[in-house]
């Protein structure tokens, strides 16, 4: 309770320089990874993450002192490295570009897992501290590494903003930037360099193992949340700060799995951990593009289409003087265990049928309901032969497909240029005892 309290009030420095450092950190990850996400780069921050460890080790044998200013730098120039080598293994051979990311992700990072092999040889190799640029610790941030992390939000957050609209364009059409003389290649090297900085400046907080997650995944969930880019680049950002926070801050007061341990558990994979715990969340609980939505919306959609067929069904029954009963709806069609039952349900209690020893009739407002799906099916079966070439053993399939989704509008059309004759519901309808209205009050057919 103490730890939480001491937390929330950020009365320990060191507690506040994490914060802030992971939480700009994510900040500039999430913008930066939105934007390689929809440039179709999502793994190069992996690559560059995996390039950057072999500067580390050589910014530690040539100067052989640990400092991250100077291993910073060397990251960042063998990150550029890295990139450099991308583009060129793609523009100059007829490699794929997920190909040309896998050879610079495994050359690079093998480099680095040698150099640090014979770092560790070395009798000052214990002072290098490379393990940090592997799994992270940002618990171990200092004042001088939060002026690092806000200055690279900074710088990407400027950049972005004031190449929005190149970028944004870039992103969804390359070709068409190209056309209008634009420097494409200039702005996908921009932005390829924006991620290296954050890339290499994030490392020593998450690691080279967990950076492209921090990078990919805030972009990710946004995409579940908004299509418009600029509330998509927001979002990323508001996850990927969230992600730094509620990490750091979850590592700070969780207790400690092994008693041996001094803190609890590692800042970096639990930063990871709590961006995946946003994307699953988005994932199933966004509004629109949420599983949970989307199941609701497939369901009442079925739902839709079981109730119009049921009416047809008791139309066409009716219009034939078949007595409709639940056995003789059940042979009609191939129903669903209790979809019949459902939609039957529904049907009573809007009032659209009654039923009368065992005997299923429509009602007034059913009756109008049933006309209307009778004629949209008709209608489409009749345009289908006519002008679509369909043949008439084959149009029934279709029209009970799309009979549902003809608007207002386009029925129209059909009238105008289609008659049903004898087949049109509402002669038949008005014998039947529905008015002769095809829309219902306040349905505008323009």
């Amino acid at each position: 309770m103490n730890d939480f309290l001491r937390l929330i009030t950020l009365q320990d420095a060191n507690t506040r320089t994490v914060l802030l450092g992971t939480g700009s950190l994510g900040l500039a990850a999430g913008v930066i990874g939105a934007l390689a996400v929809l440039r179709r780069r999502a793994l190069v921050g992996d690559a560059l993450a995996h390039a950057a460890l072999p500067g580390v080790c050589v910014a530690f044998l040539v100067f052989r002192e640990r400092s991250l200013p100077l291993f910073l730098l060397g990251a960042l120039v063998f990150g550029v490295l890295g990139v450099l080598t991308m583009n060129a293994i793609r523009r100059f051979t007829r490699i794929k570009e997920d190909a040309a990311i896998a050879i610079v992700l495994g050359s690079f990072f093998g480099l680095g897992i040698m150099l640090s092999g014979m770092i560790q040889r070395l009798p000052s190799g214990n002072r290098a501290g490379l393990d940090s640029f592997l799994f992270g610790k940002a618990a171990g941030m200092v004042h001088a590494d939060l002026l690092i992390s806000a200055a690279a939000c900074i710088l990407a957050l400027l950049g972005v903003a004031a190449l929005y609209k190149e970028l944004k364009l870039v992103g969804f059409d390359r070709e068409f930037a190209g056309s209008l003389g634009w420097p494409v290649g200039f702005l996908d090297l921009t932005l390829m360099a924006l991620l290296a900085i954050v890339t290499v400046v994030g490392l020593p907080a998450v690691g080279v193992v967990l950076m492209a997650a921090l990078l990919i995944i805030p972009g990710v969930t946004a995409k579940f949340w908004t299509d418009r880019l600029a509330p998509h680049l927001a979002l990323a950002g508001l996850f990927g700060m969230l992600s730094g926070l509620l990490g750091s801050a979850l590592s700070a007061v969780l207790p400690s799995p092994n008693s041996s341990m001094s803190r609890g558990f590692p800042t970096g994979p639990l930063i990871v951990l709590v961006a995946g715990t946003l994307f699953v969340g988005s994932l199933l609980f966004a509004p629109r593009r949420g599983l949970v939505a989307r199941w609701r919306t497939a369901r009442l959609l079925q739902q839709h289409i079981d109730d119009e067929h049921l009416l047809r069904d008791l139309y066409e029954l009716q219009e034939a003087g078949t007595p409709a009963s639940l056995s003789t709806l059940a042979e009609r069609r191939t129903w669903r265990t209790g979809s019949l039952h459902a939609a039957l349900r529904r049907a009573l209690t809007n009032a659209d049928v009654t039923d009368r020893n065992a005997v299923i009739t429509l009602t007034a407002s059913g009756l109008t309901r049933a006309v209307r799906v009778i004629r949209s099916h008709r209608l489409w079966e009749l345009y289908l032969h006519e002008h679509a070439g369909v043949a008439p053993d084959h149009v029934d399939r279709d029209a009970d497909l799309i009979e549902h989704f003809i608007t207002p509008n386009l029925l129209a059309k059909f009238e105008a240029q289609l008659a049903l004759g004898d087949a049109d519901p509402l002669r038949t309808g008005a014998a039947l005892g529905v008015p002769l209205s095809l829309h219902p009050p306040g349905e505008n057919a323009r």
